[in-house]
């Protein structure tokens, strides 16, 4: 007879995978490509009839067996999805089949079944999709997931939430200590406006320099590819079949790919540089002045947060208007964040905000009594 720990458990294992359908099934319907549509849908069945053993499991233990809603966490993923494209759901799903390829190994209701094995199969499967790499099918299908890119993805996305909050936490933190060492507002205002110029400058200029960097150590091993696919293209074309048979495509096939990609020079320094080097040359890991301007407004919208009470009034409500839109823009990075890490929004967003709140309580502090000293 279940108990009330394993009550707990099916129902989590149910929304899980009723989660998951909900992410293949809005795949599905956001691809054009028939293959891939059939792919989603497909994962999406499985993840369904999952769903359908852990319902099974609540009515036999006299537990309400109803399915559950599709979680906020789920809804909000599938409208960024739609807004900056796919690669945002399917980073995130690639990292949630990864972490869960073992969960269902030490649960005794999954033997005899299929979960544990389809769990290991979705994991390898989605870690490929993630990285924009062909998977173990042939056709038009390999055609397209080799050419897969998409503008904005998870680490875009990542990239964002943390851009805003080191400007956000930076700027607090020195706001407050010169707050704590003054008696007026002007000094508080000037300091954080200069704080915010100058770190999202700095931000910008470090962005530049390390887009700018890798590109042209991309563009460096793939002229030293070229070389070496015109100076010895048997060999690459050995590589390459090496690489697709990795991948789980049959020996032959893998050959008559490699063969094939490899009669057309251009073709195959492309392929060689994403399949080989990791690279996509038609990228080269972006823009540096994208990433640089990106940087900088990023950093000043979280920087501008705590000085801007500071602009209509000064003392103690400016100091407490300061912590307080802190803190409400740190739960709200927490909460964004929470959607890439998978844990629950109010953890994450009340984490955030009380870190925050705690470094600028002791920058206040240290600011304080370096005003006493001085005074």
């Amino acid at each position: 007879m279940a108990d009330k720990d394993d009550i707990r458990r099916y129902r989590s294992n149910l929304q899980d995978e009723t989660d998951g359908a909900a992410m293949y099934r809005a795949l599905a319907g956001m691809e054009e490509d028939p293959a891939l549509v059939e792919l989603y849908e497909r994962l999406a069945a499985t993840e369904e009839r999952h769903a359908q053993l852990w319902r099974g499991r609540l009515a036999d233990a006299g537990a309400d067996d109803s399915p559950p809603s599709v979680s906020r966490r789920t809804r909000v993923l599938i409208w960024l999805a739609r807004k900056f494209g796919t690669n945002v759901l399917v980073s995130t799903l690639a990292r949630e089949e990864r972490a869960g390829q073992f969960m269902y190994d030490d649960q005794p209701e999954t033997e005899g079944t299929t979960l544990r094995a389809d769990e290991r199969s979705h994991a390898r499967l989605l870690s490929t999709l993630a990285e924009d790499n062909p998977t173990t099918m042939t056709g038009p299908i390999l055609a397209r997931l080799e050419g897969r890119h998409s503008a904005v993805g998870g680490n875009a996305l990542r990239a964002a939430v943390l851009g805003a909050n080191d400007g956000l936490v930076s700027n607090l933190a020195l706001v407050m200590a010169v707050a704590g060492a003054s008696t007026t507002g002007t000094p508080v205002l000037v300091a954080g406006l200069a704080g915010m110029l100058a770190g999202a400058i700095s931000m910008a200029l470090g962005e530049w320099i390390s887009v700018q960097s890798s590109r042209e150590l991309y563009q460096r091993q793939i002229e030293t590819e070229r070389s070496e696919i015109e100076e010895f293209p048997d060999e690459e074309a050995e590589e390459l079949a090496l690489i697709y048979q990795a991948k789980g495509i049959a020996p032959q096939e893998a050959a008559r790919l490699a063969s094939a990609v490899m009669d057309d020079a251009e073709r195959a320094l492309d392929t060689m540089a994403r399949e080989e080097l990791g690279i996509d040359p038609d990228d080269l890991g972006g823009s540096p002045w994208t990433a640089a301007i990106t940087s900088f407004i990023l950093f000043s919208i979280g920087a501008i947060i705590p000085v801007a009470p500071f602009l209509f009034t000064s003392g103690t409500t400016a100091i407490l208007l300061s912590a307080a839109g802190s803190a409400i823009g740190l739960f709200g990075l927490g909460a964004a964040i929470s959607l890439m890490t998978g844990r629950n929004v109010w953890w994450s967003g009340t984490r955030q905000a009380l870190f925050g709140i705690v470094a600028a309580a002791v920058t206040f502090g240290i600011g304080t009594l370096l005003g006493v000293a001085v005074s």
